[in-house]
């Protein structure tokens, strides 16, 4: 009784368990162009801080991990999966440079640098002054709706970070190779969107079953062709996993 009980269960969840939307991005050229700045002297007061290194090798690496993923078309009354994140300001720079985070979240920017910050934004998703503040401090700040949020620091104009808002839990940031994973989603039909600072966005329609798992790709930019909406492509180019 008590095994046919376990098994009822695993059975049970086993038809709850959705499934993963998984794909590669592939970026082949240089897109973004990286910020010239001026000698700390310039405008710097006090303590000189040296300017952090922006950590890129590879710059395909840096493009390819640099693209937000996430799902449009999920019901409203899906959990948001709300998370906590952190943008650093260490060696003049915002470290990570971008977070991807569903709406409802809580960014906080700490300041590591023995001198003042300012952090702002002016986007329309979510517009702020945190205002100036020492080493030691932080200030957070809710993004309750899903966009864009270029964030900069009025005291140094190098630093430039990108907070992506989803409209819900399913969403990445690729890695360095360009992968990327989206788990657990339950059937329907999506969008899949893919985000590039530079790129821009492009949208893939793809639908799935239960426990029946899809594979994504995209190549930016993308040319589109003569009969697809600039932004979309068509759906026959998604692919049941397995299928190449």
């Amino acid at each position: 009784m008590w095994i046919r009980l376990v098994c009822s269960v695993l059975a049970g969840v086993s038809l709850l368990a959705g499934a993963d939307i998984r794909g590669v991005i592939t970026i082949e050229r240089k897109l973004t162009r990286h910020n010239v700045t001026a000698s700390a002297g310039v405008y710097q007061r006090g303590v000189a801080v040296e300017l952090g290194s922006d950590g890129v090798g590879d710059p395909l690496a840096f493009e390819r991990s640099h693209v937000a993923v996430y799902l449009e078309g999920v019901p409203n009354s899906s959990v948001s999966g709300a998370v906590k994140a952190s943008i650093e300001q260490r060696d003049r720079r915002f470290v990570p440079d971008m977070v991807v985070v569903p709406a409802g979240s809580d960014v906080s920017f700490p300041n590591f640098d023995p001198i003042f910050h300012n952090v702002f934004s002016l986007s329309k998703a979510k517009s702020f002054d945190l205002g100036n503040y020492p080493k030691g401090q932080t200030r957070t700040v809710t993004f309750a709706a899903s966009g864009m949020v270029a964030v900069y620091c009025h005291l140094h104009s190098n630093m430039a970070a990108t907070i992506v808002v989803t409209p819900n839990r399913w969403a990445t940031r690729a890695d360095g190779n360009g992968a990327f994973s989206l788990r657990d989603v339950p059937p329907g039909t999506y969008k899949v969107v893919a985000w590039h600072k530079t790129a821009g966005t492009f949208r893939k329609t793809v639908t799935i079953g239960e426990q029946s798992d899809a594979e994504v790709d995209f190549t930016l930019p993308y040319v589109v062709a003569a009969d697809v909406k600039p932004g979309d492509v068509k759906s026959g180019d998604v692919k049941p996993s397995g299928q190449r």
